[in-house]
């Protein structure tokens, strides 16, 4: 047995009278990993999803001020659109 790995034993005599589920040490590492690999996938589709949510509002504010503005204008629009959100 393994640092770290409860015998049947320990496993039986922690969880009498609880009726909980008692994980090893590797058991619980690789349900953390999956979990924290799902948090991650999730967070980069939030991410992408935000990008494309900002790029098609600024693609609205040009389309909507052409004509009305030059370049810089709009550029300068765009950039204090949203201040708090830039770094």
């Amino acid at each position: 047995m393994s640092k770290g790995e409860m015998s049947d034993f320990q496993k039986a005599f922690l969880a009498k009278g609880t009726q909980a589920t008692l994980f090893t040490q590797k058991e619980f590492d690789e349900a953390l990993a999956f979990a924290k690999a799902e948090i991650m996938a999730m967070a980069i589709e939030a991410s992408k999803t935000a990008v494309v949510m900002e790029r098609e509002a600024c693609a609205k504010i040009i389309s909507e001020w052409e004509g009305e503005l030059d370049k810089i204008e709009m550029a300068k629009a765009l950039l204090e659109r949203i201040p708090e959100q830039r770094q």
